[in-house]
């Protein structure tokens, strides 16, 4: 039942309504909300003939709600009324429509809404362009969804973080002299953000030019990630395109990534990741990590990254964690990944420092059942990096055919790189040849020294 006002607003179509039709109609994502079951639907009708169109789902276009969308008025506030009537209706689309620019301030849209709900992006939606402007409690995303079921974002439009002036503020001589000024925040925004959502699709839409991480999922389950494209310049610091954290169940694929940071960031609490046939780069590869910050727990698991291309990006298949931490980094594949002109396509690193210096620390996050297969292209630094914790060596780390060449941008002879306390196995083909020194053998005998900070992942 629609409410009387969702009904009214439903009854103002423009044209623009028929122009996308076809495309909503395969749109929806059709998983079942356990905390809110959906109510029996009725047998679809077989589809008219001569020109007619089958019903409809409800459609709340942006502009009934008041928006001007100029780009320049603030339509924050038509947003927030579109999505609270929306939200009441069962298989309802949020429409931001072709053709028109959206200025949204930052804004937290709430659920747990009706089940099926899409939120349909083909225009364009603007983050506030100065940095003064955005409310201090604000500071952590701009678009916040949050206790998300069973919901879509999905079109042809665009989200533009516009962070050019976010990045200034990173600049180390500007940021050193204007780091006591109340004016400048410490925090930066993510585009898109999710928190406590489940079997939530992001598809088809362009993310660009966030002043930090361009799509971010937190303490969530489900997610579907298809055919999006996430843009920023090389030089714009600490953009990540997807990064995700105390997240299960996710799938990303067929999908662009090229920002300043790292492709896709899997941070603690993630497992059953899979990451195939994407294209990555500029940027820093795809990583697990950092982990185990200031002592902290740090449990990843299960993780597939398969059929990716990775173009002039600083690392390739990394996995990195930070001294003195716990828990566990285990059964992860990295496997048919292609690379050009990368500087090192595989590293591990457990001494990871963001910093000038770092305390040497013998805790270690321990790292197991760790696959690197079918790496193959150039590379313009060193070819492999595996720098394992002295106190809890890394185990079970196999190297298999891997052929790596230097690029034309090569500048170094004969180095290989660093491989330290890394056990496992390789498997020919290797190139360079001397790569089969990587890893030792006899990993069960060491096996038993990270055992206990595997423990508290379980």
């Amino acid at each position: 039942m629609i409410s009387v006002e969702a009904r009214k607003h439903h009854t103002k179509k423009s044209k623009i309504h028929h122009k996308h039709r076809n495309k909503r109609n395969g749109g929806g994502n059709k998983a079942t909300d356990c905390s809110n079951p959906p109510s029996p639907s009725p047998s679809p009708s077989s589809t008219p003939s001569h020109g007619f169109y089958p019903i409809q789902s409800p459609i709340f276009d942006i502009l009934s709600f008041g928006a001007k969308g100029d780009g320049v008025s603030d339509d924050t506030k038509a947003l927030e009324a579109a999505w609270e009537a929306a939200c009441k209706v069962q298989g309802a689309t949020l429409e931001i429509p072709s053709e028109f620019q959206f200025l949204i301030n930052p804004i937290t849209l709430q659920g747990p809404c009706m089940p099926n709900f899409v939120f349909q992006v083909d225009g364009i939606v603007l983050a506030p362009e100065k940095v003064g402007s955005w409310p201090k409690s604000s500071l952590f995303q701009w678009l916040n969804f949050k206790w998300m079921h069973n919901f879509t974002i999905q079109g042809a439009g665009t989200l533009d973080g516009q962070g050019y002036n976010w990045w200034k503020l990173s600049q180390i001589d500007y940021f050193q002299v204007m780091k006591k000024s109340k004016s400048i925040p410490d925090t930066k925004p993510t585009v898109l953000r999710f928190y406590a959502s489940y079997n939530v699709t992001v598809r088809d839409i362009r993310i660009i030019n966030s002043p930090q991480c361009h799509l971010k999922f937190d303490n969530s389950k489900g997610v579907k990630i298809n055919n999006v494209t996430i843009s920023a310049p090389e030089s714009s610091p600490n953009t990540d395109g997807i990064h995700l954290q105390n997240t299960q169940d996710v799938e990303i694929h067929h999908s662009n990534i090229g920002t300043g940071d790292d492709c896709v960031s899997i941070q603690t609490g993630c497992s059953n990741i899979h990451v195939h046939h994407m294209n990555c780069g500029p940027g820093h590869g795809i990583s697990l990590g950092g982990l185990g910050k200031d002592k902290s727990v740090a449990c990843v698991s299960d993780i597939i990254v398969d059929n990716v291309n990775l173009e002039s990006t600083m690392y390739g298949a990394r996995i990195k964690t930070w001294q003195g931490g716990l828990g566990s980094v285990k059964n992860i594949s990295f496997s048919n990944i292609q690379v050009s002109d990368v500087k090192i396509p595989i590293m591990i690193d457990q001494y990871y420092c963001d910093k000038y210096v770092c305390k040497n620390q013998t805790g270690a996050v321990a790292i197991s059942n760790v696959k690197f297969n079918q790496i193959i292209g150039t590379y313009s630094a060193k070819p492999i990096h595996l720098a394992c914790s002295n106190s809890i060596p890394c185990t079970n780390v196999d190297l298999i055919d891997i052929q790596l060449k230097p690029s034309t941008n090569f500048r170094e002879i004969n180095q290989l790189g660093l491989c330290w306390n890394s056990y496992g196995k390789s498997q020919a083909p290797l190139l360079p040849s001397s790569m089969d020194y990587c890893v030792r053998r006899g990993s069960g005998f060491v096996r038993g020294i990270s055992r206990s900070h595997e423990n508290v992942c379980s």
